[in-house]
């Protein structure tokens, strides 16, 4: 019977118990394999592109903002981005979802519950509950839903305008609230994978050969 290869893990920088705990924890699943540890923010680039994992467990407290997160998403869609914060608010969670994540975790989540989100990562899978969809539901109210997802699909602001039914002025304030709600300052940066960014707007994106 064929054996069915190892889940590749990168873990990102964090504080030392929670570091070790998380290696052992990879170390001890025969499913899994640690193939970087201890990884600062300004490493992940290099290392995302070397050692390609499946799955990167990253601190959110290390970065500055969630818009962080799509541009690595964007960057590296072959990995699995699993986030642990130190206080996980419902917010917070469903920007990281939004933007791509496939988890978003507290730091005082069990063992088994790290597990399933890396398991569930691999396979391309987003780990949410209840609480983190209301907190999505209320993060955006029905028409920027609405609004978002005509957005995501490149669609003009008259275009919109037309197919829901409102003004094209009524569009660009719904505009407006979603992009400050997930934390971005356009459309442009809403919508453009990060290796159409200048270096500026991506400082995750990897460097140039």
């Amino acid at each position: 019977m064929r054996e069915t290869a190892p889940i590749t893990v990168l873990v990102g920088r964090f504080e030392d118990l929670l570091a070790r705990g998380l290696r052992s924890l990879i170390d001890e699943d025969p499913s899994l394999e640690l193939v970087a540890a201890d990884v600062p923010l300004g490493r992940l680039p290099v290392l995302l592109e070397s050692r390609r994992p499946q799955v990167a467990i990253l601190n959110f407290g290390s970065m500055s903002s969630p818009v962080e997160v799509r541009e690595l998403v964007a960057s590296y869609p072959a990995t699995h981005l699993v986030l642990l914060a130190n206080q996980a608010t419902g917010v917070e969670c469903a920007q990281l979802l939004a933007f791509g994540a496939s988890a978003c975790l507290a730091k005082a989540t069990q063992a088994r519950d790290v597990l399933n989100a890396i398991h569930l990562a691999a396979r391309g899978m987003q780990l949410t509950s209840r609480e983190r969809i209301s907190a999505t539901s209320a993060l955006l109210t029905p028409r920027e839903s609405e609004v978002l997802a005509q957005l995501q699909q490149r669609r003009s602001n008259a275009q919109i305008a037309a197919d829901l039914h409102i003004g094209v002025e009524t569009v660009r304030t719904h505009a407006r609230s979603i992009f400050r709600k997930l934390g971005v300052a356009s459309r442009r940066e809403l919508l453009a994978p990060a290796s159409q960014l200048t270096a500026a707007d991506s400082p995750l994106a990897p460097p140039h050969s």
